[in-house]
């Protein structure tokens, strides 16, 4: 009687895919701080805030190009590319929320 419980594979996770949860977490964490800290100083924000936004921004877009390119990759494990194109796509929604409330108010 086998035991089937292990399943031998020379698939690796997408070193894309990786990078792209990286950008994710970094940017989500970096405009959730940078939210906290205006939300802190009674709305007032800091120039280096907007930069801080901006560069989630770039990072964000950049994730998710890398997030769909290790996605479309073959006979690769996608669990990180899934998570980056989840987190940078919670990252571009919160900019894009943010810019939002900005230009029409709440």
């Amino acid at each position: 009687m086998a035991y089937k419980g292990f399943i031998f594979t020379d698939r690796a996770e997408s070193k894309k895919g990786i990078m792209s949860a990286f950008f994710g977490a970094l940017s989500l964490i970096s405009l959730i701080l940078a939210v906290y800290l205006t939300y802190a100083n009674e709305g007032e924000a800091a120039v280096r805030y907007g930069v801080v936004g901006f560069l989630c921004l770039v990072f964000s877009a950049v994730g998710m190009t890398l997030g769909v390119l290790a996605k479309m990759e073959e006979d690769r494990f996608y669990l990180f590319a899934w998570i980056g194109i989840v987190l940078n796509g919670l990252t571009l929604l919160g900019i894009l929320g943010i810019l939002y409330v900005g230009a029409y108010g709440i």
